[in-house]
Formats: C-alpha cells, sequence, structure tokens
C-alpha cells in the first residue's frame, strides 16, 4: 500500500422508503434530492418483501433510453419482457445488465421464493456517444456469478470488475464497472483495491461495517473520495454490502422519468418518440 492512498467517507445518506412501478416498495438511496447523481450512478433502490401485496404489482410495461438499468436478485425472481421479443425470468442470485441505449420498453414482474422476494437495482448513465446505441441485454444465471472465498471467512460474488484475479461475467460496459455482494464475518476486514479513476460507493444492507467513519447501519448508501482502496471492517454482528464503482463521465445529465439525457431537447424528442412508437 506503499503510496497508495485510502478512500475517505465523504457523505453518508440513509435510503428514504418509497414506491415505484405500480406501488412496489423499496428503498432508495442515490436518486433522492439529498443524493440525486453520484457520476454515473443515477439511482440504487433496494426492495424486499415477504408481503404480496406489496410488490405483486411490478413493473409494468415502461420504457427506459439513454441509460443502463441492473438488477440484481437476492431472494425470488424476476419476470421480465421487452418490446422486441425477448422473454425470460431471473432467479436468486442472477443479474441481468441491460443498456437500454436508444429506446427499449420493458416490463419486469417480481415473484417470491420460499416465501422471500428481495434484490437491488441501480442505474448507471451512459455517455452521450452511447446513449443512441442499440438496446442490449446480459442476463447472468445465479452459477455463473463467481465467488471468491477470504482468507477471513468472508465471501465475495463478482457480478462485474475483479477479485483476487476473479473476473466478473458482466462485459463490455462503457464506464467499466465494478458490482460486488460482499458478506464479512463479524469483526472482520478486507481492503477493496479500486481503480483510482472511479467514483466508489458502497451500501451496507445486512448487519454493519465501518468504512473510515465510525459504524455505517444497514440502508445506508457512502459515498468515498479519490483514492486506491476502500478499508472496512465489520460489526460485531458481521455485515453483507453491495461495492459498486465505475468511471465517472462527466457530462451534463438532464432526466425526464424513465428517460436520462445531455439535453432538454433529447428529453422531449424521447417522449415523442416514445409515443410514434419508435422506441423498441
Amino acid at each position: 500500500m506503499e503510496n497508495k492512498k485510502i478512500r475517505e467517507v465523504i457523505k453518508v445518506f440513509k435510503a428514504v422508503n418509497t414506491s415505484d412501478g405500480a406501488g412496489v416498495s423499496l428503498k432508495r438511496s442515490i436518486g433522492m434530492p439529498e443524493i440525486s447523481y453520484v457520476d454515473p450512478f443515477l439511482m440504487l433502490d433496494e426492495f424486499g418483501s415477504d408481503i404480496p401485496g406489496q410488490y405483486i404489482a411490478g413493473f409494468p410495461s415502461h420504457p427506459h433510453r439513454g441509460f443502463e438499468t441492473v438488477t440484481y436478485m437476492l431472494n425470488g425472481s424476476v419476470r421480465h419482457e421487452d418490446s422486441v421479443g425477448n422473454v425470460g425470468e431471473l432467479h436468486s442470485g442472477g443479474v441481468q445488465w441491460m443498456t437500454a441505449g436508444r429506446g427499449v420498453i420493458h416490463s419486469e414482474m417480481p415473484m417470491q421464493d420460499e416465501g422471500l422476494m428481495r434484490g437491488f437495482q441501480l442505474w448507471v448513465n451512459l455517455p452521450k456517444a452511447e446513449k443512441m446505441r442499440e438496446p442490449r441485454y446480459q442476463n447472468i444465471e445465479p452459477n455463473d456469478v463467481p465467488e471468491v472465498k477470504l482468507s477471513n471467512g468472508g465471501l465475495i460474488r463478482v457480478v462485474a470488475g475483479e477479485v483476487e484475479n476473479t473476473k466478473g461475467p458482466v462485459e463490455g460496459i462503457v464506464t467499466e464497472p465494478v458490482y460486488l455482494d460482499v458478506q464479512l464475518p463479524p469483526q472482520a476486514e478486507y481492503i477493496h483495491y479500486t481503480p483510482a479513476a472511479h467514483n466508489v460507493c458502497s451500501y451496507p444492507f445486512e448487519g454493519s461495517a465501518d468504512f473510515g467513519s465510525g459504524q455505517i447501519e444497514r440502508s445506508h448508501a457512502v459515498a468515498f473520495s479519490w483514492g486506491h482502496f476502500v478499508h472496512v471492517k465489520a460489526g460485531k454482528n458481521g455485515v453483507r454490502y453491495l461495492l459498486i464503482a465505475a468511471h465517472p463521465i462527466g457530462e451534463p445529465v438532464f432526466r425526464g422519468g424513465p428517460f436520462v439525457m445531455n439535453t432538454r431537447d433529447e428529453i422531449i424528442q424521447a417522449y415523442r418518440d416514445y409515443d410514434d412508437g419508435k422506441m423498441g
């Protein structure tokens, strides 16, 4: 770690209870007024319930343009369909990385598995040069997400990026993302090496951990300063958290509901294209 800088915690923000789609209950951290954008991350939602009425109506058909949606299931499954004929089911431990590009209309309908339904959706911005590209899906089965067992008893599922020479299955994303699901036993420590040019966030969703500024409880997102690594120490009951990182884009961001572009005129055009049936 000689000449390497530890990333410091610069902001902690508690997820807010809200709903989306057809009334799906969730906790949203990135994407709220307190922290609307951590370039290139536009939104981070944690969803989950054992009460079907809080999610069963799901996310009926809706459009996207100009960014990527990442759905990661911990428990349960999601059936998805889109306007160009893709149909599939995302199972516990699986991932869908959808690059909406110039536009796609899709639906996502969550279902329980053994009484549980829980997961995350992350929105990742695209640079101007990629916003009107052809849509693309990367559907990753649970068994295709590699796991790294740590000497301290921890476990890391590598969705994107690389940990100890183990690469995640998500490839070809312009922002070069890192997406890790990390479990550490009580009081265990771990050092994440992260690309210095990336922005980095973390989100504990079980237990608590010290990321360098004292104990941070579950459902709090953490943003870090520039540096080369993140030092984590699990709390007395252990911790499970997401660690996400990606190369910032540094371009203007203009949002309009399900569309994210660079200018207001581009948002207006997206709505026109949707109304005219030119999306997907």
